[in-house]
């Protein structure tokens, strides 16, 4: 349940610090001062959208953090799955920077709206007039009947049946789709890796060809001028290595006489050492080049093969051929495989459905059993509330297709008239009598005790006399088993709060704020007698509104 409530900087609220206790809880003030404005702030942490129109002082930022004791209602789970740390007392907060920007965090670990949105609709059901509306929403009726019969882990473990068969069938349909595709083209893929797989393509080859080429392409080039190497090195007459000889050998007599020529020597020798390796080594390539046209003819039809690989799959060379090789075996071999997983899957998507089907007909069985007893707690409690000829029904019919619920549609009947029948209740009930009949679904759901904390935005609007008196103890009766909390005009349920607060506007400073006060005991006799006489009040009210409080108290 929420047990601290601080807000700071939002709309009309500077700063609010609200400490709250179980069982019933009750805000009264003047319309205009603010009481909504509490539930659009605790909205926040709960997941809603908001902009800096929301901000009191446009230069600061807005904070609400709430503090919620959630022992016992099994959301360590919830915690795990989204890696958040566990606390028996959880706190939720917002912030909302002057640029607009908004952060949420869960026991200060940031999170997103939806995470904070999931953990919100556990933790808080906030009910307003507009939610009146879904009482003729299918999915809304299903969850009163099912929390009603204690199907919730039924459904579940239906839901998580349903969206596995849902995935199994989503990835037979892509599967068959593209197979239908893929097998109009397998032949095409077939032939191409074909061409790719006889081609034996090997890595680094179309460069080592290329080598080949341009050396046989110009062999003849090549040994003429490595002819005129040799020759220039060693003919017999004139050649280098031969006049270099004659200038090793004067350097050799020179030495005799003249020790500054040791060092030319030696250098000279060195280049004659030099000149003759490079000799040797010129005659070895000459060896090596051969006018091969043979060759030439082999080497150009590789080549012109890869190349005309290269240009059809529009690649860069031939080792992304081998790439491309090793794709187009993988897409033939999906293909050719594709048809053994489409009868797996069908195998599958049978059996699912086959689980799924008997958890829905369990799922089915069990909301048909419930439905009498629920038409006849709600019939009763709304004849309780005012309504003596009330009649409440829950028709069940078949959908023709299976939901994340089931495949049942559930359709709310009321007639508040003994000689007119139940019809569709949004369309034949009127504003006060659809606030009377959610008042009783969420009486009736209290008692499961799977939710910590119900907040009513004046669910008695409407109502008067006796019938107000009744919603009071009905709301009391409800604070038994969760907490909640009414905002309210009319002193009968006032009365029957075990905790009062009074929300006020404050005129004194530059500016007009909401503030919030915990209602002393004479304080309260006070406030309900302003809600039965109005801003004068007469020591007649002041009397009434203690006989309220001392009536609710026994």
């Amino acid at each position: 349940m929420l047990i601290k409530l601080y807000v700071q900087n939002y709309v009309f609220i500077r700063e609010l610090d609200l400490s709250l206790n179980k069982g019933l809880t009750v805000i009264t003030g003047e319309t205009g001062a603010g009481k909504s404005i509490l539930l659009g702030a605790l909205s926040l942490i709960l997941g809603a959208r908001a902009d800096v129109s929301a901000l009191l002082d446009k230069s600061s930022k807005c904070v609400v953090e709430g503090t919620f004791r959630i022992k016992g209602y099994g959301l360590e789970e919830f915690f795990q799955k989204n890696d958040l740390d566990y606390d028996d007392n959880t706190i939720i907060r917002r912030e909302i920077n002057p640029a607009g920007k908004s952060r949420a965090f869960i026991n200060d670990i940031p999170v997103t709206l939806n995470i904070l949105k999931e953990l919100g609709d556990r933790l808080i059901d906030i009910h307003s007039q507009h939610e009146n509306l879904m009482l003729n929403e299918n999915i809304f009726q299903l969850n009163v009947i099912d929390s009603f019969a204690g199907n919730m882990a039924l459904r579940n473990e239906y839901r998580k049946i349903y969206n596995e068969y849902r995935r199994l069938e989503k990835e037979y349909n892509e599967l068959q789709e593209k197979s239908e595709k893929n097998q109009a083209d397998l032949e095409y893929y077939q032939f191409q890796l074909n061409q790719l797989l006889e081609a034996k393509i090997v890595p680094g080859e179309q460069e080592e060809l290329e080598k080949e080429q341009e050396l046989l392409e110009h062999a003849e080039e090549i040994k003429a001028s490595l002819n005129m190497v040799v020759s220039l090195l060693s003919s017999e007459e004139a050649s280098v290595l031969g006049m270099l000889a004659e200038v090793k050998q004067l350097m050799g007599k020179l030495r005799t006489y003249l020790p500054a020529a040791d060092t030319l020597a030696e250098r000279v020798n060195s280049a004659y050492i030099e000149l003759d390796d490079i000799l040797s080594e010129t005659e070895k390539l000459l060896a090596g080049i051969s006018d091969n046209p043979e060759r030439l003819k082999v080497v150009n039809e590789r080549l012109d093969l890869l190349n005309s690989l290269v240009h059809k799959h529009r690649v860069k060379n031939s080792d992304e051929l081998i790439i491309k090789t090793g794709e187009l075996n993988k897409l033939v071999s999906s293909i050719v495989s594709s048809d053994e997983r489409l009868e797996q899957l069908e195998k599958e998507i049978a059996k699912k459905y086959e689980e799924m089907k008997l958890l829905g007909e369990q799922l089915s069985g069990k909301r048909k059993e419930v439905i009498p007893e629920m038409e006849q707690k709600i019939t009763s409690m709304l004849r309780q509330l005012g309504m003596p000829h009330a009649r409440f029904r829950v028709e069940l019919s078949k959908m023709p297709a299976w939901s994340s619920t089931g495949n049942d549609r559930a359709d709310f009947l009321f007639s508040a008239n003994r000689e007119v029948p139940p019809e569709n209740i949004t369309k034949v009930a009127s504003g006060g009598e659809l606030s009377r009949v959610m008042l009783s679904l969420k009486s009736m759901l209290s008692s499961a005790g799977n939710l910590p904390t119900i907040i009513f935005d004046e669910i008695d609007a409407g109502v008067s006399g006796e019938v107000a008196d009744k919603v009071g103890k009905i709301l009391a009766e409800m604070g038994k088993n969760m907490q909640v909390i009414n905002i309210t005009h009319l002193p009968q349920v006032a009365a029957r709060g075990q905790t009062h607060f009074h929300v006020f506007k404050d005129d004194t400073g530059k500016t007009t704020v909401t503030r919030i006060k915990l209602l002393r005991d004479d304080e309260r006799v006070m406030e309900i007698a302003k809600l039965l006489s109005g801003s004068e009040v007469t020591e007649t009210a002041v009397k009434n509104a203690r006989e309220l409080l001392n009536a609710a108290a026994n």
